[in-house]
């Protein structure tokens, strides 16, 4: 499965009928949407309704939370990121997802499509159409409109007694406990006052940190800074939800009420660091936003779980509200381009040393950050939105995001015409010039490598010179020239005249790696062991992932030619254990088919056959035909006939079929670890 449910910190209470009744539309319908306002609780209901053990036959099930994003364009992108693909072609996100689905049976979850309704309505009918065997279930506060949609309402809760439950479950978790029938008789008023709504029940129970009972329950019914509500509100139960927000607003101190609205601009989950350096401003210093953060999570106003504090959509929507109210803006909207570009510098910094791990994790979980930062940046400081973009592009390749990060960098390039060359342009030539090389756009990419060189070499960028340099060599290697990727490395990053820094560059790293892969590919495979165990070596004492795992891939394939399956299963798991910290599917395909031939090899046809299955799985995700280098095709080729012979097609396609039943990240562990294949 794509996708595990996700554990709640809070209890779930209630809704037995619509949990029931969710899961018999599933079963009947391809287009479920859940609807109803803010704060009903569409979120966890669809949340719960996956939970209860229905979907767990089907292939894959996948969450696209669309909450965070403010680009409509990225909403195929988001989607596929959802479904694990890892697209390296150049076609349409929305192609890859109908590929990639195909007549799988699959369940794709759309959560908070309101501010995307037209977006989505294209998106939904295209793939219902062309995937028979999808059904999708939406949350929205509107139906999507789509022919065949099954609307299903979400109310508030149906009962008295079930709000007086959820009620008193969250004042117990505040410390405050109804103690008494008096407690409860003034509680079931409240939930009454309320309409039910469970948003405002979880909000009216956090207050009680700050007031008894019996004070909550005679507030006024509303709240005196409360803005005007907008003209289309016209249920009772928008207003319960609104006054609700209110009160938690009125409760709150002025240095709580200005974060609320500063940390409302941020699209989805953050931390404490990154609130700290896009709230801190007038009166909030760095030394009290941590305490003032705090206390808004008391209030509710903000959740913290496992290091990441988030907001939900209604009350980040009330805290726009008032960012706009006072103006800030685009002041916030600086502070946190600013800082997004301040994170990148840092990981590009890092990426060669023992933080790269780290930094993978971190920009995967800053990926609505950066998005949202570049597209501030793309409007108002085009080079600064190439120099991000540029930092982050080879974790955004490794982690799937080769589409967006090429149409952001187009985009980039198209702004600053006239640019002047410096640094962070030659790093964002070739940020670009290798997203088309993935993509497999060579004739494209090669202008872009040259003009990458050239402006290198006008500012004496002596880094930007060796990465273009690999570029060029990566083309040339790509398309079968292996003699001519030696030489340019040789002759622009290796030789006499452009002497190594005195300590590893991600520049060199990746130079020294390349002419490994070359002279592998030219058949000179004693220089390319040796030279292959002494970059090991090196990224082994820089506590470096990325250009280690493709070390020993080389390895693994030379063992191979040299007919040492033995060591090329060694050095295979070795290099899948590495992607496990970074990812790379692309990497983690051409590992899978190298360890399928090196098991056949040894005399392992059953594990072959799975290495083999778990490769066409993560050659699926990239979108790729081919099996890696050309050496490779050949090998596997021979190795899949010799499979067949032994093990006949019946029972290949049986060990495939078990294959295609686990999740990907289970496949990477076994085939890593060795050991018998986890059970179906």
């Amino acid at each position: 499965m794509a996708m595990m449910i996700q554990d709640e910190d809070t209890s779930f209470v209630g809704r037995s009928a619509e949990l029931d009744l969710i899961g018999a539309v599933l079963g009947t319908s391809r287009l479920i949407t859940l609807t109803g306002p803010g704060g009903v609780g569409k979120t966890r209901l669809a949340r719960h309704a996956l939970s209860r053990g229905t979907w767990a036959d089907e292939d894959d099930l996948a969450w696209a939370d669309l909450s965070p994003l403010r680009d409509a364009d990225l909403l195929s992108a988001t989607v596929a990121d959802a479904l694990g693909l890892s697209d390296h072609t150049p076609r349409m996100p929305t192609d890859a997802i109908r590929a990639w689905i195909g007549s799988r049976r699959t369940v794709l979850v759309l959560d908070c499509c309101e501010h995307l309704l037209a977006e989505c309505r294209g998106l939904v009918a295209d793939l219902l159409a062309a995937c028979p065997r999808l059904r999708i279930l939406a949350t929205s506060r509107q139906p999507l409109k789509v022919p065949g949609e099954t609307v299903v309402r979400i109310e508030p809760l149906a009962t008295v007694q079930e709000a007086l439950d959820l009620f008193a479950d969250r004042a117990a978790a505040t410390g405050n406990p109804l103690k008494d029938d008096t407690d409860h008789h003034l509680a079931a008023t409240l939930c009454e006052r309320l309409d039910r709504l469970p948003l405002a029940l979880e909000l009216a129970a956090a207050q009680l940190r700050a007031m008894p009972l019996n004070e909550l329950c005679v507030r006024p019914r509303s709240a005196v800074d409360l803005p005007p509500a907008p003209p289309h509100t016209k249920p009772p139960r928008h207003a319960a939800l609104r006054t609700t927000i209110g009160w938690s607003h009125e409760l709150c101190t002025p240095l709580e009420r200005l974060l609320w609205a500063r940390l409302s601009f941020l699209p989805g989950a953050f931390d404490e660091n990154t609130a700290r350096q896009v709230a801190t401003g007038g009166p909030l210093h760095p030394r009290t936003t941590a305490q003032t953060l705090h206390a808004l999570c008391d209030k509710s106003v903000v959740t913290h779980r496992a290091g990441a504090y988030r907001m939900l959509d209604t009350v980040r929507e009330y805290g726009r509200m008032w960012l706009s109210e006072i103006g800030e803006e685009q002041a916030v909207a600086r502070r946190h381009a600013e800082h997004m570009l301040a994170e990148t510098r840092h990981a590009h910094r890092a990426w060669p040393g023992p933080r790269q791990r780290s930094w993978y994790r971190r920009i995967d979980f800053l990926h609505a950050d950066i998005r949202l930062a570049t597209g501030h940046l793309l409007a108002t400081d085009p080079a600064a939105a190439l120099e991000l973009l540029g930092h982050v592009t080879f974790y955004w390749v490794c982690s799937g995001y080769l589409y967006e990060a090429r149409q952001h960098l187009e985009q980039a390039v198209r702004l600053l015409p006239d640019a002047r060359p410096d640094e962070p342009w030659v790093q964002g030539l070739w940020s670009l010039g290798l997203t088309l090389t993935l993509q497999g756009e060579h004739d494209a990419a090669l202008p872009v490598a040259i003009a990458c060189r050239q402006a290198a070499s006008a500012v004496r960028d002596t880094e930007g010179s060796r990465r273009a340099a690999y570029l060029e060599g990566l083309l040339h290697l790509l398309q079968g020239r292996p003699l001519a990727a030696a030489h340019v490395v040789e002759s622009t990053a290796l030789g006499t005249a452009a002497p190594p820094p005195d300590q590893p560059t991600s520049a060199t790293l990746l130079c020294r790696l390349l002419h490994v892969f070359a002279l592998t590919a030219s058949g000179r495979l004693r220089q390319a062991r040796h030279e292959a165990l002494e970059l090991r070596d090196t990224c082994a004492e820089l506590d470096e992932y990325w250009t280690r795992s493709y070390v020993d891939h080389q390895l693994a394939l030379i063992s191979l030619l040299e007919q040492n399956a033995q060591d090329a299963v060694r050095h295979a798991r070795a290099a899948l254990d590495a992607k496990q910290h970074i990812g790379d599917a692309f990497g983690i395909a051409m590992l899978m088919d190298l360890l399928g031939i090196a098991l056949a090899d040894t005399g392992q046809e059953r594990e072959a056959a799975h290495a083999f299955g778990a490769a066409d799985r993560f050659w699926e995700t990239i979108g790729h035909p081919q099996r890696g280098t050309p050496e490779l095709a050949a090998l596997r080729e021979e190795c899949e006939g010799r499979l067949v012979r032994a093990l006949g097609d019946a029972e290949c396609d049986r060990i495939r079929a078990r294959t295609a039943a686990c999740d990907r990240r289970t496949l990477v562990r076994w085939a890593s670890r060795g050991g018998p294949f986890p059970p179906g």
